[in-house]
């Protein structure tokens, strides 16, 4: 049977029913109370049980299902801080899980390398990695089902901390055959007048029309889509063309027909990439050791798209 929570809901828990409210129990981690909360929402429903009940004026009580679970939570943290000592005093090297998280549009191009490299440089690490939208990510770390994730400087709540990693700068592509190709730079001026295939997702959209918004201009909006691959295979059928923000290595689009990537010239504002982490001052290793390999690559791997 598959495992559905994990350590840190655990921690949570305990600490909540030591503390005996949210509010004690999220002073003494330096946790939001809503990040808590969640996490123990998550938990509850993971194990199909009732832990807490409210008593007015009073904080919170653990059920009688919830204290047979909290001495059981308790035993299990203990075991699981002994073992990770016991191998680090053994391999003297880093392990244990390491969940991570990526935003749906830039995971393709970060994610795997860097898991590559991480396991190749932590063998015994456990890595898992999850996708998903600006609001999946803040609820994935709030509720610890992961440690990390790579996204945008975009909507950041206060709880949650951004590690500033690389500057994406935008891009348009075209088919070789578009009146624009031909050039070494374009113009949001210029692209204003040609129709656009536009990547309808959340953050991208707004995105890509606020440089046009920021210069009293409107973009000519021809389609739209939610899929990278597609605005990619669009552009090079001919349809419009296409603004990205992401690095890519190869030149052509998923139907194989190819494809021609310009940099956009003058005052056309990055997105920053970055590192999401709860706001915490206690890290893991395992996870300062992750940021530090985002902070060796992420740079490089940003700056793939015109090598």
């Amino acid at each position: 049977m598959a495992v559905r929570y994990t350590l840190r809901q655990l921690e949570y828990f305990v600490a909540v029913g030591d503390a005996g409210s949210i509010a004690t129990a999220s002073g003494r981690l330096n946790i939001s109370a809503p990040s808590i909360s969640s996490a123990i929402s998550q938990l509850e429903s993971a194990l199909g049980v009732t832990l807490f009940v409210r008593q007015h004026a009073q904080g919170l009580s653990l059920t009688p299902g919830g204290r047979r679970l909290y001495k059981a939570a308790r035993e299990l943290l203990e075991g699981a801080n002994a073992l990770h000592g016991i191998a680090g005093e053994v391999s003297e090297q880093i392990a244990g899980p390491l969940s991570v998280g990526c935003l749906v549009t830039v995971g393709p191009y970060f994610l795997p390398e860097l898991r590559k490299a991480f396991q190749d440089r932590f063998p015994a690490a456990a890595f898992r990695q999850e996708e998903g939208n600006q609001a999946d990510l803040f609820r994935m770390i709030r509720g610890a089902e992961i440690d990390a994730a790579i996204s945008y400087d975009m909507e950041v709540p206060q709880d949650i901390a951004f590690e500033p990693l690389a500057d994406l700068r935008p891009y348009a592509l075209f088919a070789p055959d578009h009146p624009l190709a031909g050039q070494e730079s374009v113009t949001l001026q210029t692209l204003a007048e040609h129709p656009l295939v536009l990547l309808d997702l959340p953050i991208s959209r707004d995105y890509f029309q606020s440089l046009f918004h920021g210069i009293g201009l409107k973009p000519k909006i021809a389609d739209r889509t939610a899929h990278l691959g597609m605005v990619r295979t669009m552009v090079a059928n001919g349809f419009g063309y296409g603004l990205l923000n992401v690095p890519s290595a190869t030149e052509s689009a998923p139907d194989g027909k190819p494809l021609v990537f310009r940099p956009i010239s003058g005052e056309a504002s990055p997105l920053r990439l970055g590192l999401l982490t709860m706001r915490t001052e206690k890290k893991p290793r395992i996870l300062k050791e992750f940021e530090e390999l985002c902070r060796e690559r992420v740079p490089w791997l940003s700056g793939k798209a015109f090598d």
